[in-house]
């Protein structure tokens, strides 16, 4: 039976479109989520929108609609994203979705209940509305929320609160021991750091006089639940936790669910306590990426330097897009999205050296009617040592979740492979050697057939094109395709097509 692989994204906020930071993290959970596929698990990839909170509802009546219109056409533009960016997830959450998420959000608070962990009580706290979260003083950074440069406001009101307090030792344990995986181990330390210092209890819901606008917490229909158990309850209710279905019986716990810096609190906290408290399977590993600036700036709707992903993908398509984000951005890390660095990318390594070799190879073979593979012994072991090598970097950079890493080592072999064919000449062996000449090109196809493999789960459509040049099917199967000498007749090739035309600034 293989083994199941569940991955989750966090859900996006409705309150604006998709940008370029969602997408990053969207398509590396899609490279993840294929790869495991590529290596034989069960997967399955969650992602999905929170739709509830004040900003959600303020804005649709200032726009004069409905919230629930307000959202719905909202969702639409990151259900969208599936196609644009080419993901493969299995399904797609809304928290506004009152048949799968309410009653698992609303089971998950009553368990909370029973463990005696909920308490209410009278609060007065900094909330910055822009996060739409309370704040410690400690968190600010010259008396701003560091995310929004805004000041928080004094809010006094009566809520529910989460005894996260109760399970901070815990956590601090799980986190140190690696029982809990915090990917990178940097980021793994900054958490540590903040949950020794001991993790405080969490306003949990907020008045419906204040937010009209969400889940409503049992037993007490003056209360709607605030963002912890509406929001971070998707990763189950998506899975049919409230009637213990047989998704959520197959899938859980998560094996890695993929964040930004800004909400590891949350997830390694806040999500690990009321787990704890449930008596819920913990997942078990955090990836959390870094934020994008744009040519070197922070990205801000106010100076309307946000790049979008969409008018990316139109002008210079979705692979290129997947390419660069999981190429250029180090794992865990901040990176930079500049147009000019994404055509130097692209030129370089996507048309000059993966294409321009595909073409190569092809056009040497196609035009000058090649026929019978021949595999030297002797002529194939630089090859496919070289391979093989290339697969156990591979294997174990994204068994790691280090995916910019995974994708170098794939194009130093395409380098190798550039730099045979300029060392062996196949064009002049075909005239001087052409048995020596089958062989060069024999192995530089296996080569290119491996090539085809490993870039599958970061460009899927490139992927294809390739493997249809050489006569291999869409779909990879990695039983009949794993070692070396699967090409073996001429005859299969298909006809050859630039697979990275050149991008002309």
């Amino acid at each position: 039976m293989p083994k199941e692989f569940y991955t989750t994204t966090a859900i996006a906020y409705v309150n604006a479109k998709p940008h370029m930071g969602f997408a990053l993290e969207l398509i590396l959970t899609d490279v993840i989520a294929r790869y495991k596929r590529l290596m034989g698990n069960d997967t399955y990839f969650l992602t999905g929108t929170d739709e509830h909170g004040v900003k959600i509802y303020t804005t649709s009546q200032k726009a004069g609609i409905e919230p629930q219109q307000f959202v719905d056409e909202h969702a639409k533009t990151f259900e969208a994203l599936k196609g644009i960016l080419n993901l493969s997830n299995d399904d797609f959450i809304r928290t506004t979705d009152q048949e799968r998420h309410w009653p698992a959000c609303q089971k998950l608070w009553k368990k909370l209940v029973d463990q005696d962990d909920i308490y209410e009580k009278e609060y007065e706290g900094l909330y910055c509305e822009g996060c739409e979260c309370f704040m410690a003083s400690r968190d600010l950074v010259d008396g701003n929320c560091p995310h929004h440069q805004t000041p928080p406001k004094i809010v006094k009101e009566k809520n529910y609160f989460f005894k996260l307090s109760k399970y901070s030792s815990k956590i601090e344990e799980l986190i140190e021991s690696n029982a809990l995986n915090i990917v990178p181990a940097f980021r793994k330390n900054e958490i540590l750091s903040t949950v020794k210092e001991g993790l405080h209890d969490v306003s949990f819901s907020r008045p419906r006089s204040v937010l009209p606008w969400g889940v409503e917490v049992p037993d007490d229909p003056e209360q709607v639940m605030y963002v912890w158990c509406d929001a971070l309850t998707n990763y189950i209710s998506a899975l049919g936790y409230a009637e213990n279905g047989p998704l959520y019986k197959q899938y859980w716990p998560a094996d890695l669910h993929v964040i930004g810096k800004d909400i590891v609190r949350f997830h390694a906290g806040i999500w690990i306590g009321m787990l704890l408290s449930a008596g819920i399977e913990l997942p078990k590993s955090i990836l959390i990426h870094g934020f994008l600036t744009y040519n070197g700036e922070k990205m801000s709707k106010s100076t309307g330097n946000v790049v979008d992903p969409v008018e990316r993908v139109e002008k210079y398509g979705v692979d290129a897009l997947r390419y660069y984000l999981t190429r250029e951005i180090p794992s865990g890390r901040d990176g930079d999205f500049s147009d000019d660095l994404f055509v130097e990318r692209y030129n370089s390594d996507l048309a000059n050296n993966l294409g321009n070799l595909v073409n190569r190879v092809h056009t040497l073979i196609s035009k000058n009617d090649v026929t019978d593979f021949e595999f030297d012994d002797d002529g194939f072991a630089p090859y496919k040592e070289k391979v093989d090598e290339t697969w156990k970097k591979y294997i174990s950079d994204m068994e790691g979740y280090n995916l910019h890493e995974a994708v170098f080592h794939v194009w130093r072999l395409i380098d190798f492979a550039n730099k045979k064919v300029d060392e062996e000449k196949p064009w002049v062996l075909l005239k001087t050697d052409p048995a020596k000449a089958r062989s060069v090109l024999c192995n530089l196809l296996e080569l290119l057939r491996h090539v085809s493999i490993m870039i599958q789960p970061i460009m899927p459509d490139s992927s294809a094109k390739i493997r249809k040049q050489l006569g291999l099917p869409d779909i990879i199967d990695s039983d009949a395709e794993n070692g070396w000498g699967v090409l073996t007749d001429w005859t299969k090739l298909g006809t050859g097509e630039i697979v990275f035309p050149r991008i002309e600034k």
